[in-house]
């Protein structure tokens, strides 16, 4: 049995922590599924290097309506998808070869369990025990109970961006970020695209009105069900596949037929994987490790990041919590707490959304004393370029100090612009502080951002 100084199982922002302050540590690297993580092969960037030409592709129409005549002639499915795995892959393989080439770290390409308090079964007959580990373990999509889908041929995230073919026609079952994100990009580039959600609107965590101006938006560009049920999944026989709904339309059933099934009904954690009871590790009702403020778990030596111990499943999310967990690992007498204020969202469909902090309903069950500003991007200078008639700004702000509770942005670059309202929050800047206290290039689109925080300075 192998004895390391330290134990981390998954390769993404766990990765992150071992620079060469460990150099004196004997390191154990465990991966469960392909190096690298998530974001890096199934998530975050394959995910935006299919956005952006899928954002090309649309731009067509937007065109058209200003006055430019432009024709989609065709996409090269194959092409797009190569060049964006011919670039992932090797990063991930240059990554496992990195580190097998450290004098003091082993990586075992494994699915780990514990077998007892800090000692793991990595196959092959080996069992390893550490003196501190670190779960990184990540997160897999959710697979739902739905009749018949075992007996079908069906996508996830995970799988999806490596068709072989672009499909003439997609059912998607979801109706949150990622479902949001594939049916802009696969309708971007001609397939037609049948979103269904059991929900009133698609993005149902976002502020109420994004949520719905959102749902308004894509379901000019797809078939968006809403308030819908599968009650029957099959294959017919020429090998598509069927959907028989009901609940949408006034209520009648129905059946939908397309070439290739997503589903995309969120991510679970990874952390049921591992045999966490026999470490002593605690798991909350939905499944996620529990941690502290130091992202420390209940077993003595054991911390946890990312998706395995949070709901947020961010990336963005996961690196902060590697960095504190590298600080605890390497300074334990003075540790560092994680920073859970003012974390954004985006997703990135057409229209992109952003978002930080309290939406206006969570402020009313709250009881906070607020007051809201909007912006249309159309009321700006570079909205009035655009003719922008569908996207707007939402500020929520403290009634009295004026103080940013919530952003929620939707329309282009709002992934971008929503930034400098997350460093006033982080900072506890007053929206007239942040309004007047500095330079807004005119006329560029940030003046929707500077025009909604003046709608908060009177």
């Amino acid at each position: 049995m192998r004895h390391f100084d330290l134990c981390i199982i998954g390769t993404g922002s766990g990765n992150s922590i071992i620079d060469d302050r460990f150099d004196q540590l004997s390191v154990a690297l465990v991966e469960m599924g392909t190096f690298g993580g998530t974001c890096l092969n199934v998530g975050c960037i394959p995910s935006k290097m299919f956005v952006h030409p899928a954002d090309l592709a649309a731009s067509t129409v937007e065109a058209t309506r200003l006055g430019i005549d432009l024709d989609l002639r065709g996409v090269r499915w194959r092409e797009i998808r190569d060049r964006i795995f011919g670039r992932i892959d090797p990063r991930a393989a240059d990554g496992r070869n990195f580190r097998q080439r450290s004098d003091n770290v082993t990586v075992f390409d494994a699915h780990a369990r514990f077998v007892g308090p800090r000692e793991l079964d990595v196959g092959a007959a080996e069992t390893i025990t550490a003196d501190r580990l670190v779960l990184a373990a990540g997160s897999r999509p959710v697979i739902p109970d739905l009749a018949g889908l075992a007996s079908v041929d069906f996508h996830t995230s995970d799988t999806v961006m490596r068709l072989p073919e672009l499909p003439r026609s997609m059912i998607v079952i979801g109706g949150g970020y990622i479902s949001a994100e594939f049916a802009h990009v696969f309708s971007a580039f001609g397939a037609s695209v049948t979103v269904l959600s059991r929900s009133e609107v698609l993005l149902r965590r976002e502020d109420a009105e994004i949520a719905k101006r959102f749902t308004e938006l894509l379901g000019r560009r797809t078939d968006v069900r809403l308030e819908t049920s599968v009650e029957l999944i099959e294959k017919t026989p020429d090998g598509r596949v069927r959907v028989h709904i009901s609940g949408s339309q006034g209520g009648q059933q129905e059946s939908l037929e397309a070439e290739i099934l997503l589903i995309a009904t969120g991510r679970a954690p990874n952390g049921d994987t591992l045999d966490l009871a026999l470490a002593g590790i605690e798991v909350d009702d939905d499944g996620f490790i529990v941690v502290d403020d130091y992202q420390r778990t209940t077993a003595e030596g054991v911390f946890a990041l990312g998706d395995v111990c949070s709901n947020q499943q961010l990336k963005h999310v996961a690196n902060q919590d590697a960095r504190v967990v590298q600080h605890n690992l390497l300074h334990p007498d003075s540790m560092i707490t994680s920073d859970r204020r003012s974390v954004p969202r985006a997703v990135f469909s057409m229209p992109q959304v952003a978002s930080v902090g309290l939406t206006e309903s969570e402020a009313k069950e709250q009881g906070v004393d607020y007051v809201v500003s909007r912006q249309d991007y159309g009321e700006t200078a570079f909205g009035w370029a655009m003719e922008d008639t569908d996207h707007f700004v939402k500020i929520i702000a403290d009634a009295k100090s004026k103080i940013i509770l919530g952003a929620h942005l939707i329309g282009p670059q709002a992934s971008s612009l929503i930034q400098p309202l997350i460093q006033a929050m982080s900072f506890e800047q007053p929206a007239p502080e942040v309004a007047r206290g500095q330079y807004w290039i005119h006329p560029a689109m940030t003046e929707v951002i500077e025009n909604a925080l003046i709608g908060l300075s009177d």
